[in-house]
């Protein structure tokens, strides 16, 4: 596996012995300033929240739905610089300069998120609907044989984005060098961005950017697991577990403006056996 856990050691874990130590990163360090918002007893306990999209995976861990039923964001976006900061500051051009046509999830956690994909796109099949999946590679996870009128691409590579066979189009750009995305307002259905979200250095704007694109009501799933390329991560993402994920990608959406409240998904296929997969997702407001 060319990827290592990536979060603290509060993460779930995984029984393996294969790249499942967590990854302590030399020079990140836990943000106090972080860690006084997400643990100070903001996660509350209630119940599903009624925004869901698609079934609650079965063994799914219930905390992870809980996380953005109360998150109790503060008044100002919370994370800076320093948040934001990631142990290879050189160039994302050049590090995703190689293609890698390898899967960063495994074959199960694959399957979890192509088959809740299924569940929350427009039917297949429609002319008048868009789809963009940022971060993308050369493969998007989407359901076999799933057809759109266009079905965009924003990557790193273009050598893996010519090979993604679910595209229509596609674009090279490094969202942390200029988050805007090169669409017009209003373009698209659903806006995904797999394993990625973990990556990004300017993430409000960037989620700013999606709500701009996304058409009125239109859907935006992120989703990650425990795994990462921990060098490229921001320090955030790496000093905390699972759960303290959920809330950043939820207070990514809340501080964005222009979505629905969040939400969150434990759609881990094998709970303890195989990859955790996650989603937090938003609609854009009508």
């Amino acid at each position: 596996r060319a990827l290592n856990r990536c979060s603290s050691a509060a993460t779930t874990s995984r029984a393996s012995s294969s790249s499942s130590a967590p990854v302590n990163t030399p020079g990140l360090k836990p943000s106090r300033r972080a860690f006084s918002i997400m643990t100070g007893g903001f996660f509350a306990a209630g119940g599903r929240s009624d925004i869901a999209v698609a079934r609650q995976a079965a063994g799914a861990n219930p905390e992870i739905a809980k996380v953005l039923v109360d998150p109790k964001f503060p008044d100002a976006f919370p994370f800076g610089e320093q948040e934001m900061q990631r142990y290879d500051e050189s160039s994302d051009l050049l590090f995703y300069s190689q293609p890698r046509f390898v899967q960063h999830i495994d074959d199960d956690a694959i399957g979890a998120l192509t088959k809740h994909y299924a569940e929350v796109f427009p039917e297949s099949g429609r002319e008048d609907t868009a789809l963009l999946d940022v971060c993308s590679s050369w493969i998007s996870h989407y359901p076999k044989d799933y057809k759109a009128g266009r079905i965009s691409g924003l990557g790193m590579n273009e050598e893996e984005l010519g090979r993604n066979p679910i595209l229509s189009d596609y674009a090279v750009k490094d969202l942390n060098e200029d988050p805007t995305l090169p669409y017009e307002d209003n373009t698209f259905d659903v806006v995904t961005n797999a394993v990625s979200v973990d990556y990004l250095t300017k993430p409000m704007e960037m989620m700013k950017e999606v709500n701009r694109v996304l058409k009125p009501g239109g859907l935006a799933v992120m989703s990650f697991s425990n795994r990462c390329f921990p060098t490229k991560a921001v320090s955030i993402w790496t000093a905390t577990g699972d759960l303290d994920h959920i809330w950043i990608v939820g207070a990514y959406f809340h501080f964005a403006g222009g979505f629905e409240p969040p939400a969150a998904q434990d759609i881990s296929p094998k709970p303890g056996k195989t990859d955790p997969m996650y989603v937090v997702y938003a609609r854009k407001k009508a």
